[in-house]
C-alpha cells in the first residue's frame, strides 16, 4: 500500500521543516538586467581622474604586451599565447583593486593581470615558453600559478581565503575564470563552499563570448552567468567588461564586501575576445568578421580615451607618452625573450612534491644517468679532438 492509498491520504499535507526555507531573500542577490556602465554616463563624474589616467596607461601597455607576446609565438620564442586583446579592462581592473596582502588566482589567459599586479613580464611568460612549471614564486607575488586546466584555481582560492579568515588575516582572494570555466564542476563546488563558509572571495567571470569555439548559448540557458550566483546564496553583478572604470568600481565593491566579512560575490564582465583563442586556433571557423568589427567599436582603450579627451584630461601628447612607455616595455620584453634561457634539467623534479614519490625518484635517477652519460661522451670527444 502506498502513501496515497492510506486512509485520509488526500487530506495529508505535510509542512516542510524549517530547514527547508531559503536562507536569504533571493531578490537582493539578482544582478541588474543590463551590464553596469560608468563611461559615458553621469557616474563618471564621481571617478577620480587620476584613476582614469592610470587605467588608460595600463590599458595601452596591456594592449602592447598582448601584441608583443603574440609576435613572440610567431618567432618561435613562445610555444603558445592566449591573448587577452579586447579584455584589457578586465585584466587591469582585477589587478588594481587588490591590496598587496591579497591574492590573485588567474586563469591561463590572465597573464596581463599578473603583469599589471607587478609580476616580471618575462616570468609571466615562462610557463607558456615551456621553460618551467610556473616561472615565479606564487607566495612572493601573491599570484597563484598560471595554469591551463579550466576552473581548478577556484576551489584553491576558496581554500586560501577561508584559511586566511580562520587565522584572522585580512586577506581577499580574487579568482578569475572565463565563461567556459563556468561549465566545469570546480566552478560550482567553489561557489557552494565559498557561500556556505562566507569566504572572502570574489569570483570574476570574463564572458568573452566563446569557450574556444563554443558560443555561450551552447553552454548555458541562464539569463546571464551572474544569475548563477543566486543558486549559491551570493550576489551576482553584471558589468560592461570593456568599461574599465565600471569594472574597477564593481570589483572594488565586491572586494570591500568580502573584506568586511559579508561573503563572496560573483561578477560577470561582458567583454569580447578580439583575437583567436590562442595562436593555434582559427577563429574564422566559428565567427564572422562583422561580429569582430562590431566589437571593435566598443574597444576598451578607445572607450577610455574618448572619455578622457572629451573631458580635457588627456591630449595627443599624453596618448603619445603612454604609447612610448608601452613600446619601451615591449622592446625590453622582446630583447629578454630572445636570449636563450639557461635551464637545469634536474629542476624538473624539484617543485612537484615536498617529498618525492618513488616513481619520481626513479625518473630523476634515469635522467641523471642520461645526463652523466652525455657529459662523458662530450668529454671523450673533446679529448679525441685535441
Amino acid at each position: 500500500m502506498t502513501v496515497q492509498e492510506l486512509p485520509g491520504a488526500a487530506a495529508y499535507r505535510p509542512t516542510p521543516p524549517p530547514a527547508w526555507k531559503p536562507i536569504t531573500d533571493p531578490a537582493p542577490l539578482l544582478p541588474d538586467p543590463e551590464p553596469y556602465r560608468v563611461l559615458g554616463t553621469d557616474a563618471v563624474a564621481d571617478v577620480d581622474p587620476e584613476l582614469l589616467l592610470r587605467l588608460h596607461a595600463e590599458l595601452v601597455r596591456g594592449r602592447r604586451y598582448n601584441a608583443q607576446a603574440t609576435a613572440l609565438t610567431k618567432q618561435g620564442r613562445l610555444a603558445v599565447y592566449p591573448s587577452s586583446t579586447g579584455q584589457e579592462a578586465c585584466e587591469i581592473a582585477a589587478a588594481l583593486v587588490l591590496e598587496e596582502r591579497d591574492w590573485l588566482f588567474p586563469s591561463y589567459r590572465d597573464t596581463l593581470a599578473a603583469v599589471a599586479r607587478g609580476l616580471d613580464p618575462v616570468e609571466a611568460l615562462t610557463l607558456l615558453r615551456g621553460d618551467r612549471h610556473t616561472g615565479y614564486d606564487p607566495r612572493e607575488h601573491r599570484i597563484a600559478p598560471l595554469c591551463t586546466p579550466l576552473a581548478t584555481q577556484l576551489p584553491h582560492a576558496v581554500g586560501l581565503a577561508h584559511a586566511a579568515r580562520l587565522k584572522g588575516d585580512d586577506v581577499v582572494a580574487l579568482a578569475m575564470v572565463g565563461d567556459g570555466g563556468t561549465s566545469e564542476g570546480d566552478f560550482h563546488e567553489a561557489l557552494n563552499f565559498a557561500a556556505v563558509w562566507k569566504a572572502p572571495v570574489v569570483f570574476f567571470v570574463q564572458n568573452n563570448g566563446f569557450a574556444i569555439s563554443v558560443p555561450l548559448a551552447k553552454q548555458t540557458a541562464a539569463p546571464s552567468l551572474a544569475h548563477k550566483a543566486v543558486g549559491y546564496g551570493m550576489p551576482g553583478r553584471l558589468v560592461d567588461g570593456n568599461d574599465a572604470a565600471a569594472v574597477h568600481q564593481v570589483l572594488s565593491e565586491a572586494v570591500a564586501r568580502a573584506r568586511r566579512g559579508e561573503g563572496p560575490t560573483l561578477v560577470e564582465a561582458v567583454t569580447y575576445r578580439m583575437e583567436a583563442h590562442t595562436n593555434a586556433d582559427d577563429a574564422t571557423r566559428y565567427r564572422v568578421d562583422s561580429e569582430v568589427e562590431a566589437w571593435k567599436a566598443h574597444d576598451p582603450v578607445r572607450l577610455l580615451e574618448r572619455e578622457l579627451t572629451g573631458r580635457g584630461l588627456l591630449d595627443d601628447e599624453g596618448i603619445a607618452r603612454a604609447k612610448e612607455a608601452a613600446e619601451r616595455m615591449a622592446a625590453a620584453l622582446r630583447d629578454r625573450m630572445n636570449a636563450e634561457p639557461e635551464l637545469a634539467p634536474m629542476d624538473l623534479f624539484t617543485h612537484v612534491y615536498a617529498e618525492q614519490t618513488g616513481q619520481l625518484r626513479e625518473q630523476a635517477a634515469a635522467l641523471r644517468a642520461e645526463l652523466d652519460a652525455e657529459q662523458d661522451h662530450d668529454e671523450h670527444d673533446a679529448e679525441a679532438g685535441r
